[in-house]
């Protein structure tokens, strides 16, 4: 477990808020949570989207980002999933539908992270659609 010496809030801090690809994909909203050894009561968590192309499953997309979580000490929990449309060429992102295994994830939480990160972007959900 590399951390570089930081302690698990500073990696959880630091660790990206939103990682998505380019096209229509499957997308998770995950909760990823730091407890530092000094104050184990004291418990640190974060919202994360993921979403990529080549994920066939929205496990898929989970099961990756909670492997590169844990390799950190870190933990996660999935909130629900959907789809993303991103359309980098007109700066749109649409956010909408759910996932079977996981469940609707909270679109107006994972618009508000994507936001942040694309502020030049015309943003859209609906609960709607698979």
């Amino acid at each position: 477990m590399a951390t570089g010496g930081k302690k698990p809030s500073q990696l959880l801090n630091d660790w990206p808020e939103a990682h998505i690809d380019d096209g229509l994909f499957k997308y998770v909203l995950i909760e990823a949570y730091a407890t530092d050894p000094e104050q184990p009561d004291a418990e640190h968590s974060k919202l994360l989207v993921r979403g990529n192309l080549t994920a066939e499953y929205h496990a898929d997309v989970y099961d990756v980002e909670e492997e590169l979580l844990t390799e950190k000490g870190l933990s996660c929990q999935c909130l629900g999933g959907g789809r993303i449309l991103h359309d980098k060429s007109k700066k749109y992102i649409k956010v909408y539908g759910y996932s079977v295994g996981f469940g609707l994830a909270d679109h107006t939480k994972t618009v508000e992270i994507l936001k942040s990160k694309y502020p030049d972007y015309n943003i859209e959900w609906t609960n709607d659609g698979y």
